[in-house]
Order: C-alpha cells, then sequence, then structure tokens
C-alpha cells in the first residue's frame, strides 16, 4: 500500500551535515592557542559560553558572531583590547567555517532522493542569510528541496508563515531536526508532527527536553532510519 504524500521539512545545520562539531573543533583550538595561566579549559569555556549565549541574543547566529564571541572571550581574560595580530590568530583558527566546508551527515543525500519520489521536501534553516546561502549550494542538496527557507529564528510564528505560504496541511507535516528548541518544540507548538534525530554535537544552545509522550514525535538514531517511516 503507497505511503500517504506528506510535506517533510528538513533542518540543515547538524541534520543535513556537521555544524556545530566544526565550532567545536575550533573552541579546542582557541583554548590550546590560549593557554591561560590560571584558568583551566573548563572555566574558560564556561566564560565562553556566557559570552556566546549574549552575542547570539543581541546579534543573531553564524560565523561572524562566533568569531566576535572568540574575540570578546579573549579581551574579557586578557584585560586589554585585541592586537590587530592576536585577532587575525583568531580568525586563522576558524578558516574552516569562514569557508563554509560540508560534511555531509553519511546517507544524506541517498535518503533525499528516495523521499523526494514519493513526499514534498522542504529545508528550512536559520542563521545569516548569505552564510547559510553559501552552505546550501556547497552541500549540493538545493534540487532536493522544493523550496529553502533562511530565517533569522526558528520560532513557532516562523513554522507557522511556512505552513500558510505552502497552504500545507499540519496534520500531513513534519519538521525533522536535531534541535529539540530549534526544530521540534517550536513545530509542535505550531501544530505540525516531528522527527527527532539526536546529534551528539549538538550546540548547547539548542538543547532542551522533550516529553517522551509526546506521540507526535517521532525519534530515530540515524538519518537514513526515515526511509522505513515515509
Amino acid at each position: 500500500m503507497p505511503l500517504e504524500r506528506q510535506t517533510l521539512i528538513f533542518d540543515a545545520d547538524d541534520t543535513l551535515w556537521e555544524n556545530n562539531v566544526l565550532f567545536e573543533r575550533v573552541i579546542d583550538d582557541f583554548l590550546d592557542w590560549l593557554a591561560h595561566p590560571t584558568l583551566d579549559r573548563a572555566q574558560i569555556r564556561t566564560i565562553f559560553d556566557e559570552i556566546e549565549a549574549a552575542n547570539t541574543v543581541a546579534h543573531g547566529y553564524g560565523s561572524r558572531i562566533f568569531l566576535r564571541s572568540l574575540r570578546d572571550c579573549f579581551g574579557r581574560l586578557s584585560e586589554r583590547p585585541t592586537t590587530d595580530a592576536e585577532a587575525r590568530a583568531i580568525e586563522d583558527l576558524a578558516v574552516a567555517l569562514i569557508e563554509n566546508r560540508i560534511e555531509l551527515i553519511p546517507g544524506v543525500a541517498a535518503t533525499l532522493d528516495e523521499l523526494g519520489t514519493r513526499h514534498d521536501l522542504l529545508l528550512m534553516t536559520k542563521g545569516d542569510f548569505d552564510e547559510q546561502q553559501r552552505k546550501i549550494d556547497a552541500s549540493n542538496l538545493a534540487a532536493h528541496f522544493r523550496a529553502t527557507h533562511i530565517v533569522a529564528e526558528k520560532d513557532t510564528e516562523a513554522y507557522r508563515r511556512v505552513v500558510t505560504e505552502h497552504m500545507l496541511s499540519p496534520a500531513s507535516t513534519w519538521m525533522i531536526g536535531n534541535s529539540p528548541k530549534s526544530d521540534i518544540l517550536p513545530a509542535r507548538r505550531a501544530g505540525l508532527n516531528a522527527v527527532f534525530i539526536p546529534n551528539e554535537n549538538t550546540w548547547v544552545l539548542e538543547r532542551d527536553v522533550l516529553d517522551p509522550a509526546d506521540v507526535g514525535v517521532l525519534r530515530l538514531t540515524a538519518f537514513p532510519e526515515l526511509v522505513h517511516y515515509f
């Protein structure tokens, strides 16, 4: 019996391709480079996380804001202005981010190929528009999606706008992603179903608690498992 045609909306970062692990590598390199004389790595990381959380609220997401957070952290710890040479050194640590290098998660391309034969696929990602568009282009995945949406924040209203724009039926629409905060919870509040595919490298600011009793959330362990359900 053929499956009912549904709309599947995909997150991008850490769902289709690795993202936060690249940032984590830069943070590790930053901590090595910093070599603070009195604070250990955990203490510095706590300070950095606080700075990054504040900067995302004030300025948004993306590698540019991430670099700002690194510079702000260095400035707070050194208690003096950052020199041009130090700023360049910090930027050099993040060259992989600046160049938008893409590491597709295993099985993504083949899974999208199969799902696209029987469902309508959309892409929804948040962050700096130009940066996210460069990542989409570099991924070579854009052709799989009927439309892509790059938004400043993936909140409940953002999902409702997509539903309205594409005249979707929430009951037959699924948001697929790794982030409880941005992918699952706001989509559920907008009346959509959701598929949670955890990524061990999910950004700490994207974590939240999901209700284990919520039957509208399908929990999988790997992206290719989607073909067994859709």
